[in-house]
């Protein structure tokens, strides 16, 4: 298949600087780095002018070549001396994304994750390594930059990112100075950066910014609520998770300021890169299948049984779960229904890692039920992806999940998702019952309330109904069916770009 032609960047067009800690292949941790190379991509396919904005971790050194200085910043008050890079990230066979890269070894250039050590402890100098990055993004998005290009909107993620907006807004602007407006884009509110106050100083934020309104938040200064309060626009990536956090519990404090500006809040949920997550090309699977022909689909299962070391058995639905072993992902749940769950028969096959308790009870109950339970602690890319095509039913009891991509993937691989009723899941899987079925739009199976008695009886019901051949095949077509491209979602923050910069200083021309 040719590669679809990306057109030139328009000049009609908002120009976007995506501001992100974490891009796919160069790092990532969850699915912010799987959202920070897509979303950017799918944005450049309809004509917009996206560039990223990453701290050059060694990884991204190592993997962008080559690479131009563009500009250095010697004597940037309370930080570093750094320099500004440029290169390329290629997303396909037409495109590539233009990228800038804050090259700063004293913050970046060392082992261990872009958020920890090797040990999983927190970088203790990370409201400086972050810091940085929120200080380059608003000098790049106000008549500061030392750059020809200059963005109409600085679309910013998470906490890591969450001082741009509040730099910016403090940048002394009058006409005809120029700044960009900002988008905060909510991933995961239940981390939002919370550093003891005399880091305002530390960081040059203005004294005024440390007050409830503003970026004070408890006592400490929080990168997430001076994102949220400053933003001109907030985005969530699901339209109910945007919803579920202007109250508890899943404002986790933020919900009274949420609430406030739900005028100016969004809910848009993420795509998938179909053309990595395509059971019809995958490289990472055994055998490859389409919508219209899953009879390969069981070679899957077979290969994921025989690679797990689980007892090669196609008549035994197999239940997985890919995903961060932890309380939020509802680990401790499945883990005391998992003897419950084998009695079906069934098999559960589980890759992840995260708490160390859960880690050591997971792998206690695959030594207890071998075969039956198997347990891979880590992440790689090729078993995830030959999980999505082998496992018969995917698990996600998450007591919350902001959007989840998973159970799209899930989808698409004709592996129907069993889920929380919460979130994004809510927004992308619908529940199996006579009426869905009848009307062809059952896609999963989903559950409420969040306990071990209603997660045992929903995988029971699934269990139920993949010995009904033709039912299940059905299910599967469904979820195949769906669109979980990046296409509308890039179309609607495209409206949202267009809106801000018809609002700022900036002019298409």
């Amino acid at each position: 298949m040719a590669p679809i032609p990306i057109p030139a960047p328009s000049k009609k067009e908002p120009r976007v600087l995506f501001i992100t800690p974490e891009v796919y292949p160069l790092c990532k941790t969850g699915g912010l780095g799987d959202v920070s190379a897509a979303l950017p991509a799918a944005l450049r396919a309809l004509g917009l002018d996206v560039r990223l904005l990453i701290p050059g971790y060694p990884q991204v050194l190592a993997g962008l070549k080559p690479k131009r200085k563009v500009a250095e910043f010697e004597n940037l008050e309370h930080f570093p001396p750094c320099v500004l890079r440029a290169a390329k990230l290629p997303v396909n066979d037409a495109d590539s994304i233009p990228v800038f890269i804050i090259d700063c070894p004293e913050l970046y250039s060392r082992e261990g994750g872009p958020y920890q050590d090797t040990a999983g402890r927190d970088w203790p100098d990370n409201v400086l390594r972050f810091g940085l990055l929120g200080k380059i993004g608003a000098i790049l998005g106000s008549d500061a930059s030392p750059l020809k290009w200059q963005p109409h909107i600085v679309h910013c993620n998470d906490w890591q990112s969450g001082l741009t907006p509040a730099y910016l807004h403090f940048h002394p602007h009058q006409p005809p100075q120029r700044k960009a407006a900002s988008v905060m884009t909510i991933h995961n509110l239940a981390f939002q950066g919370n550093f003891p106050p005399e880091t305002v100083a530390r960081l040059g934020l203005p004294a005024r910014s440390f007050n409830m309104h503003g970026a004070e938040f408890h006592g400490q200064l929080s990168f997430l609520k001076a994102g949220l309060y400053y933003a001109d626009h907030i985005t969530t990536v699901s339209p109910n998770y945007a919803r579920e956090i202007q109250s508890e519990p899943l404002g986790f404090g933020l919900q009274g300021l949420l609430s406030a500006r739900r005028g100016q809040m969004t809910g848009i949920i993420n795509g998938i890169d179909e053309s990595v997550w395509n059971p019809a090309t995958d490289p990472y699977i055994a055998s490859h299948y389409a919508r219209t022909d899953l009879s390969a689909k069981i070679a899957n299962k077979r290969a994921l049984q025989k690679t797990m070391a689980l007892t090669q058995d196609d008549t035994a639905p197999l239940f997985a779960a890919i995903s961060r072993i932890t309380h939020q992902k509802g680990f401790d749940v499945l883990q005391q229904i998992a003897p419950q769950l084998v009695e079906i028969p069934a098999q559960l096959a589980i890759l992840g890692s995260g708490n160390a308790e859960m880690e050591k009870h997971l792998t206690a109950l695959a030594r207890a039920y071998p075969g039956r339970i198997a347990v891979h602690i880590g992440y790689t890319e090729a078993l995830s992806h030959l999980i999505e095509a082998g496992a018969d039913c995917f698990l996600m009891p998450s007591r919350f999940e902001p959007c989840g991509l998973n159970q799209m993937y899930s989808q698409r691989y004709g592996t129907p998702p069993l889920v929380h009723a919460t979130g994004g899941l809510v927004d992308t899987v619908v529940d199996c019952t006579p009426a869905t079925l009848k009307n062809g739009s059952a896609t999963g199976f989903v559950f409420h309330p969040m306990t071990a008695e209603q997660l045992l009886a929903t995988i029971r019901r699934a269990a139920k109904l993949f010995e009904d051949t033709a039912t299940w095949r059905m299910l599967q077509q469904n979820g195949m069916t769906k669109d979980f491209s990046w296409r509308n979602s890039a179309a609607a923050y495209r409206r949202i770009y267009r809106m801000l910069a018809g609002k700022t200083d900036y002019r298409t021309a």
